[in-house]
């Protein structure tokens, strides 16, 4: 990733971005740059929208009025999402909320709910968990947005997915051996640059016995351990991904 700026804020838009366009804010964004940030006038801001790279934003007034935001120059130029799958069972609000962001922080470039016979609860809020996906990207200096994936059953997952890619599976049975040189094997074979990676977390609970039977006997895949201990589901997401994103980076 280009360097940038940490200590500008930052926005994302949903419009199209090019020298001297002129984008009006939403009423929530004003109040955060005006009100909470305490910006004025002429004030440079950073935004994005996951397409056109990043920008230097001018603000045109502060007040009651809408708040509009003059686009100048370039910043940064656009970058392709890693081609990192998150796959998760889903959780309750705000542990969902954490590991969305964290998902995003560490690379996923797709979020896809996975729907196991342990899932805690099928009801997902796709609209939120984008909003999450928004603010990580924000205060992360990401450009590109994950793609958000409707839920699906883990059993419709595995007879769709590309053979290409490998799928990387968090196991409380798994053999108490260091992930690295596993993973690395399995991702960067003979250190070719890094494969299509498929990263799932089970629900609390763990997979069933005849999911794991399906994980065991489906190709590509890497089962790994990650340590002694039982991991929340939020917590093991944090961890493998930060393995992943390790060697992805080698």
């Amino acid at each position: 990733m280009s360097r940038y700026d940490f200590s500008a804020p930052r926005l994302f838009l949903d419009a199209p971005l090019q020298v001297g366009a002129r984008v009006q804010l939403e009423k929530q964004q004003s109040h955060y740059l005006c009100n909470v940030l305490r910006l004025a006038a002429g004030d440079a801001v950073l935004v994005f929208n996951g397409n056109d790279g990043e920008w230097r934003a001018v603000l045109t007034a502060c007040g009651r009025k809408a708040i509009e935001l003059n686009i100048e120059q370039q910043t940064r130029p656009p970058e392709p999402p890693n081609d990192l799958h998150y796959l998760f069972a889903p959780l309750k609000h705000a542990r969902l909320d954490y590991m969305a962001q964290k998902a995003v922080e560490m690379g996923a470039g797709r979020l896809q709910p996975v729907l196991t016979r342990r899932t805690q609860t099928e009801r997902l809020n796709l609209d939120r968990l984008q909003a999450n996906a928004i603010e990580a990207a924000e205060q992360c200096g990401i450009l590109a947005l994950p793609t958000i994936g409707e839920p699906v059953r883990l059993d419709a997952y595995l007879e769709r997915r590309a053979d290409g890619r490998i799928l990387v599976f968090c196991d409380e049975d798994a053999p108490p051996v260091s992930p690295l040189p596993l993973l690395r094997e399995a991702l960067r074979p003979k250190g070719v640059p890094c494969l299509p990676t498929d990263v799932l977390i089970g629900p609390e609970g763990g997979f069933a016995p005849e999911e794991r039977e399906k994980l065991l006997g489906t190709p590509n895949h890497v089962r790994i351990s990650l340590g002694p201990r039982i991991l929340r589901a939020d917590t093991a997401a944090v961890a493998v991904l930060a393995l992943v994103e390790a060697i992805r980076s080698e």
